[in-house]
């Protein structure tokens, strides 16, 4: 078995063993990964490798959004807006190579990804 396979099968495994917790966690962390390579990209001037970046990044923020459930919280509907306007700021960073969109989307991208991992250690704490 190739490293890339071994690695692929470990990921998928983590993704299909993880809690919802952790899985919000793990989309959050690579729509963060996937902004800061977008980032490096259009600094090198390597539109192709942003685009993809960019591309993936609105894939995940769309999973986010259509998993959210707005009736649920109260705050749902607010962020529903949030992913609207992230989807939005990634589609022009993307047409026109924009890094002050991509620094504003990755602004609001990590804290966020800090809270819900937060909030993920600590019911995990709770339940253990």
């Amino acid at each position: 078995m190739s490293a890339a396979s071994l690695r692929a099968r470990y990921l998928g495994d983590s993704v299909a063993t993880a809690s919802p917790q952790q899985v919000l966690v793990m989309l959050y962390d690579r729509l963060a990964l996937d902004l800061e390579r977008a980032q490096r990209a259009v600094a090198a001037d390597d539109r192709q490798e942003a685009s993809e970046q960019l591309q993936h990044a609105q894939a995940i923020v769309y999973e986010l959004l259509s998993s959210l459930r707005v009736d649920v919280w109260d705050g749902g509907p607010r962020l529903a807006a949030l992913y609207n306007w992230l989807i939005s700021e990634l589609q022009q960073a993307n047409i026109k190579l924009d890094t002050n969109r991509i620094a504003s989307c990755r602004q609001v991208v990590e804290p966020l990804r800090d809270a819900w991992r937060q909030a993920a250690a600590s019911l995990a704490g709770a339940v253990s």
